[in-house]
């Protein structure tokens, strides 16, 4: 694998938009160049005859019928809320229009 340099990080941190002090730049090359060896230790590993899976433990999806019943009607749904406005709950606003 070819050595990480600091341009290289310099880089990478201006594609992320990361402003990064000289001596973190230097600290990250270190610090990137062991995760990119972990990386490289993980694909070596032999996973030809292994299944694709989304996790790692069998798991079944337990739902109900999707079916249509009777709900609350809205007006007792806003019967106990503290204001109401067109057969809608009214709230105070907390975000300005700026």
């Amino acid at each position: 694998m070819s050595e990480l340099s600091r341009d290289a990080v310099a880089h990478l941190a201006g594609l992320a938009r990361i402003d990064l002090a000289d001596a973190e730049l230097d600290r990250m090359v270190g610090e990137l160049a062991v995760i990119l060896e972990a990386v490289a230790t993980v694909q070596q590993a032999p996973i030809g005859d292994v299944p694709a899976m989304s996790h790692p433990l069998p798991l079944v999806n337990v739902t109900r019928p999707d079916v249509v019943r009777p709900c609350l009607p809205a007006e007792d749904a806003l019967a106990g809320a503290p204001e109401a406005e067109e057969g809608r709950f009214s709230v105070p606003r907390i975000l300005s229009d700026d």
